[in-house]
């Protein structure tokens, strides 16, 4: 029952904070005047003159080439950090220069939002490069998807997608920043280090001499979570009692998890004119995070049957990999948590959870529909409901439309292909890796080939969370993952804001009697049926070799 009430409270707090953050960030995006503005207005308007920006609406081709062009020169800024950070100040412990492969690596992860790390956190950079390089990807990497799913949601709604570059300044000075500085310090409060000391030298009672690892961490730890990057300051993430003291700096890290996941159906709602249709898309999301939530918390609490059998392991289900100041069930809550935000941080170790809460896991991956995170998620969400409005469509004979657009040839191919991203850039790799390179995966048969797969569905989803254990700091894995990370994000940007451009220059078509609603129970259904069949079946042969397989063979 305890169990319940921990998930239920953090769940309604979540619910309580959706709304009126979708209709904050909505009145941000609109222009509408807040309370705010004679605070970050004048701020704004420096950036705009120092940068010379223009604010003036783009087409999407423009506005598309805006967003990969200026990531591409901050991923170039950022490996070149990666690459000195031995010869600039502020490195205490003498931390030498990145790998170049591992530097290409981990400026394309923290760029792209993914945080895939394949160094460990506090070993493999200085603190220069965690503050000037990582937490400021960690802040225009997030901005970058909010920005690019509200010029989204501008074309649905036939109006002008905007400015990229005045989008992603209000991202990060309306939203971002403000909440990230404010959650700073409760972090700092609640036992979370912020120091720019070097790792302090312990002397244990045996006489051993002990180093602890410290840093910034609390000003890391903020945006980490909001911005739904994951990346740890420390290599266990937030299973590291400085990156995650106690119960309420979890609940307070799956809160800020989920909040723009959570807030952007009404954010949508709010700027497409119907409302109805935005609680339609989060009431649908949350039953899928329910579900998945049920089926993974059930695995872990009933563990492994053998050891159930063995005496090893009786009620207290499977706390292999787990915190015990967590235990299964905020250790469960996370993971999912984590998988369905794209965040990727984790506070246990995803390789030893049970083979059906790993199935989870990676579901919400490559579903990347279970809420998402800063955006680019919830244009996934919406590019399965226009799927479902065509499917709709094709079985009454009508022409299919959405908020009062035709969705034709165009918009479907364009919808095709970046369905067809996420399987090739999972699949392909994965099967190069099992069998090029089999010495770096480190458990044998279903498992290792999970291992493989979720490493590279956590690249292409950009969620960064891995299954522990894997060589993966070797040059194959830095540059295919690399590689996947930078197609994974850029590719679907720039194809479903071709389809918001196409949709945005349409003439609306008044609705009739025979205009399939999408702010209905029905809809709902048809959306959920849509990712079930078209999305999940996509990748099921290979969660059927991977952990379905492995849950096969747990016999008592």
């Amino acid at each position: 029952m305890v169990a319940f009430i921990s998930i239920a409270v953090t769940l309604l707090l979540v619910l309580l904070l959706a709304r009126p953050a979708g209709l904050y960030i909505a009145k941000a995006f609109n222009y509408d005047r807040t309370g705010l503005d004679k605070f970050f207005t004048p701020f704004e308007k420096l950036i705009y003159a120092v940068g010379g920006i223009r604010q003036d609406n783009q087409t999407w081709k423009k506005y598309a080439a805006a967003a990969v062009l200026s990531n591409a020169v901050m991923i170039t800024l950022v490996y070149i950090i990666f690459r000195t950070q031995a010869y600039l100040p502020l490195n205490p412990a003498g931390i030498p220069n990145m790998e170049p492969t591992l530097a290409f690596n981990t400026a394309i992860s923290f760029m792209t939002n993914t945080n895939l790390q394949h160094y460990s956190g506090e070993s493999g950079l200085s603190y220069l490069a965690q503050m000037l390089a990582i937490v400021f990807m960690m802040f225009t990497a997030p901005a970058t998807a909010l920005a690019v799913a509200i010029a989204f949601i501008r074309g649905l709604a036939g109006k002008p997608l905007g400015n990229f570059f005045v989008d992603l300044i209000r991202s990060i000075t309306r939203i971002l920043l403000p909440i990230s500085f404010v959650m700073a310090f409760v972090f700092i409060a609640l036992g979370v280090p912020q120091t720019l000391e070097p790792a302090a030298v312990a002397h244990t009672l045996e006489g051993a001499e002990q180093i602890i690892a410290r840093g910034p961490v609390g000003s890391f730890l903020s945006i980490k979570e909001l911005g739904n990057n994951g990346g740890g300051f420390f290599g266990v993430n937030s299973a590291h009692p400085f990156e995650n003291p106690d119960a309420i700096s979890n609940l307070l890290q799956i809160v800020l998890m989920m909040l723009f996941g959570t807030a952007l159906p009404f954010t949508y709602g709010k700027m497409v004119g119907n409302m109805k249709q935005g609680r339609v898309l989060f009431i649908s999301m949350a039953l899928l995070f329910v579900v998945m939530l049920g089926i993974s918390f059930s695995a872990e609490k009933a563990g492994n049957p053998a050891l159930n059998t063995m005496g090893i392991q009786h009620d207290q289900g499977s706390m292999e990999g787990k915190e015990v100041r967590f235990g299964i069930t905020q250790s469960s809550l996370y993971s999912v948590v984590t998988t369905a935000t794209e965040t990727g941080a984790v506070n246990g170790m995803h390789d030893s959870l049970t083979p059906l809460g790993g199935l989870i896991s990676i579901s919400n991956m490559m579903l990347n529909t279970v809420f998402g995170g800063v955006g680019a998620g919830f244009m996934n969400v919406l590019m399965y409901a226009i799927i479902g409005v065509f499917l709709a469509g094709l079985m009454v004979g009508r022409t299919p439309e959405f908020l009062g657009k035709k969705i034709e040839g165009r918009e479907m191919k364009l919808v095709a292909l970046t369905m067809l991203i996420s399987p090739f850039l999972i699949l392909i790799p994965t099967a190069i890796a099992v069998f090029s390179y089999p010495s770096t995966i480190s458990n044998p048969g279903f498992h290792g080939l999970t291992q493989a797969m979720y490493e590279f569905t956590s690249s292409a989803a950009n969620n960064g969370s891995g299954f522990e254990g894997l060589g993966d700091n070797t040059p194959f894995w830095n540059i295919s993952t690399g590689i996947v990370m930078y197609l994974g994000r850029f590719i679907s940007m720039v194809t479903l804001l071709a389809v918001a451009g196409s949709l945005a220059a349409k003439k609306a078509v008044p609705e009739s009697v025979g205009t399939f609603r999408t702010d209905t129970g029905l809809f709902a259904v048809v959306f959920l049926a849509s990712v079930l069949i078209v999305g999940a079946l996509t990748f099921f042969p290979g969660l059927v070799l991977g952990p379905i397989a492995e849950q096969l063979t747990l016999k008592p």
